[in-house]
């Protein structure tokens, strides 16, 4: 797995239903195995059907139009997203969300997913270390980042929540 680099991934959505809404932003950070940061970057998604977006959704990843007038149609998004992860294993805060949206929309839009078949959640490592300590009653993100003194500049914003799961991948391996 050393050969296969690391890409660090957030989406926004606006709602929690693979089927019924939409990914509106994608943000992530590439390194190499040493965790050495090769890319940032970070995609704005236009909706097409936002009038089907939970409205607590939107509020929680500060969704406005206005951010969004020069966002990518989502199929131009998933193929720069895709040249982009390449071969990496992707790493997540509750991963298996982010991954269930990216498959989904990957498939259907006939856009072969280039990741690497491995995933690394930061919440099932969390847990591993963390499972009996009752300073924990969740494991969010929000949670470990306070926890570990993570600055996340811009909470449920792709990116910076992507780097945000980046730093506290490093600092789980530390322990």
């Amino acid at each position: 797995m050393r050969k296969h680099d690391l890409a660090f991934i957030d989406i926004e959505t606006t709602g929690l239903s693979v089927i019924e809404h939409e990914i509106i932003e994608i943000g992530g950070v590439i390194t190499n195995y040493k965790l050495e940061i090769k890319e940032k970057f970070e995609l704005k998604i236009k909706p097409k059907n936002i009038e089907n977006a939970n409205k607590t959704a939107l509020k929680i990843n500060h969704y406005n139009e206005k951010d969004w007038k020069e966002a990518y149609e989502l199929k131009d998004a998933l193929k720069i997203f895709s040249k982009k992860v390449k071969d990496c294993i992707m790493v997540g805060q509750n991963i298996a969300f982010d991954s269930g949206f990216l498959e989904y929309n990957l498939e259907k839009n006939n856009i072969k997913n280039s990741l690497h078949y491995h995933r690394l959640d930061t919440i099932s490592i969390a847990w591993t270390k963390f499972h009996d300590d009752k300073n924990f009653e969740h494991f969010s993100l929000r949670e470990m980042c306070k926890y570990f003194n993570i600055k996340n500049e811009n909470p449920h914003s792709a990116l910076s929540d992507a780097s945000a799961t980046y730093l506290l991948y490093k600092k789980l391996l530390e322990i």
